[in-house]
This record gives structure tokens, sequence and C-alpha cells, in this order.
């Protein structure tokens, strides 16, 4: 089933490509920019640092000593809270590809690793500050009340996760099995130099990588639009289910009602888009199911679409 549609979207951005060249150049310039002049200079060197730490095995040491608050508040591990401080400060993919890779070198437990992700992999503050708030709402909402609703949301997700997925006890609150011991590397594996090039190799992999994705998603949805140029709600719903940051800027442009704009964008935020998706499942290891990822992501939105509402005193 899978090929099938693989092949029927290609196919279809292949027409749409050779029969509307204008439209196909401007989007994947537009989706390139976007890589160049945002994604590359912010992500690659997180992706290369946090890299380093985890091969020189200093993160389980430098959080142990809170390990109670990350077992009590967050039910994980001194190393799963590594994911979860820079999955917070870092955004979307990193998250997700920081508790794989503590995953696959043996610093977390798979059931540690499958919690890890229904709650570490959101938009960073950076990106709902400058673009949602100022770019997208033009700076007429509140921050500290778009923060306080995806952050509420979030910390309540994860108590849902928590209670949900993982109700068998053990070492941590969650119900993990212990951590893993990471195995001793070779002399020649752990030079410095030996780390610092294997992780900036890791970081231009996996930023290429998302490149490639938001290049084929600006085309997706410059045909989607081509085709539906509806300007109902359910369009501008579709286009932000689509990509995220296009999504919003057309949200922006729309003449929806400011209440319904500013949920929309809210929404659009938690669940991220199918190109955010598509970039998580290429990040994680197949090791790792993507279904509590995605079962997390539709609980967000329902929360943070009551929260909206109770503070907006809708209900």
């Amino acid at each position: 089933m899978k090929k099938i549609l693989y092949t029927v979207v290609s196919l279809v951005l292949l027409v749409f490509l050779l029969f509307f060249p204008r439209e196909s150049l401007a989007s994947a310039q537009e989706g390139m920019q976007l890589w160049l002049n945002i994604l590359l200079p912010t992500l690659l060197p997180f992706m290369i640092l946090t890299g380093v730490l985890i091969r020189t095995d200093m993160i389980g040491q430098r959080l142990t000593p809170m390990e109670s608050i990350w077992q009590k508040i967050f039910g994980v591990s001194p190393a799963g809270a590594y994911a979860v401080l820079f999955g917070l400060l870092c955004g979307y993919p990193m998250g997700a590809k920081l508790t794989s890779d503590l995953y696959a070198s043996r610093k977390i437990s798979r059931r540690e690793a499958q919690y890890l992700l229904t709650f570490t992999n959101h938009a960073s503050p950076m990106f709902i500050s400058s673009y949602l708030i100022h770019t997208c709402m033009n700076g007429q909402v509140s921050a500290l009340e778009v923060f306080s609703l995806l952050l509420g949301s979030a910390f309540l997700t994860m108590l849902c996760m928590r209670l949900w997925f993982f109700r068998t006890g053990s070492r941590y609150t969650a119900g993990f099995s212990p951590i893993y011991t990471s195995k001793k590397e070779t002399s020649s594996d752990s030079s410095p130099g030996a780390i610092l090039d294997a992780s900036i190799m890791n970081g231009f992999e996996t930023i290429t990588k998302l490149g490639g994705y938001i290049l084929m998603f600006s085309i997706l949805t410059a045909c989607v639009r081509h085709f539906w140029k509806s300007q109902s709600i359910l369009s501008y719903v579709l286009f932000c289910l689509l990509e995220m940051t296009t999504g919003l800027h057309s949200l922006a442009l729309s003449g929806l009602n400011p209440e319904i704009k500013y949920l929309c964008a809210l929404v659009t935020v938690v669940l991220g888009g199918a190109c955010i998706t598509a970039q998580t499942r290429s990040l994680v290891t197949e090791e790792l199911s993507l279904l509590p990822y995605l079962a997390s992501k539709l609980v967000n939105a329902l929360i943070v679409i009551l929260l909206f509402l109770f503070f907006a005193k809708i209900i």
C-alpha cells in the first residue's frame, strides 16, 4: 500500500514539475531558503555538539545529581532528561533524533525511548516567538499566553502518556526498564578527532535529509494549492497539516476570524504537520514505533483546544 501511495504521489509531482515549472521553482526556492537561512545555521551546530556530548558519554554524569527530579516529574532517567531539555530548546525534530541516538547508543531502554518520543518533539521557543507570534500573528497575541497554552498542553500530554502507555512498575516511575550501560568504545573510535568527525558527518547527513523533506513537501503543497483554490477553513487546515511553516503563512494571510486563526495556529504548531512527521520517521530508528508519537500529538492537539476554549471562556 505504501509503495502504491509513494508511486502515485511521485507521478503527480513529476507531472506538476513538467507542466507548471514556474510554480514548482518558486515553491522549491521557498523551501530551500527556509532550510538554508533558518534550519542549517540553527539546527546544525546543535546536532554536531549534541553528537559530541553523546559520544563522550558525559550526559548521565552531568544530569545524575538531579536524578530524583527527572524521575518524579518526568519519569525519565538522567540520560533521558537530556532529550527532554534539548528537545524543548531546539525544537522539531531534535527531540526525536536525540531520543533515537540515546537509544542507539544504549544510554536508555526501548521503553523509555518510546515514552520520550511522546513529549520531546515540539516546536522550538525561537520558532514560536519569532515566526508564530510576531510574523504570523503580527504580535497581536500575548507571548505569555501562547507559551502557557503550548507548555501546559505538552505537560498534560506527558502525564496522559505516562498513565496510558506505561503503567507497569520498574526503576523509573514511567515503567521503564533500567537504563543500559553503554559499551566502552575502542581508543581509535573515542579519540577527540574521531568523535568530532563522526558528529560532523552525522549532523550534515541529518540536516541534508531534512532539506530533502522540506523541498519535496514544499512542492507538494504548491501542487495542492494549484488545484485546490478554495478559501475555506478546510483548505487552510489541509495546508497546515501538510507543511507547518508555509501553512502558518497561508493562515496568517487568510480572512478567517482572528480567534479561529489563533486556534488553528496553535493546533498546527502542536501537530507539526506531515512534513515534520516524515522527518521524525526518517531520524528515528526502525526499532522504535511511531504510533505512540502520533497518538500523543492527537492528545496534545485536543488538550490545547480545550485549554484555549477554557481560557477564552467559551465553555
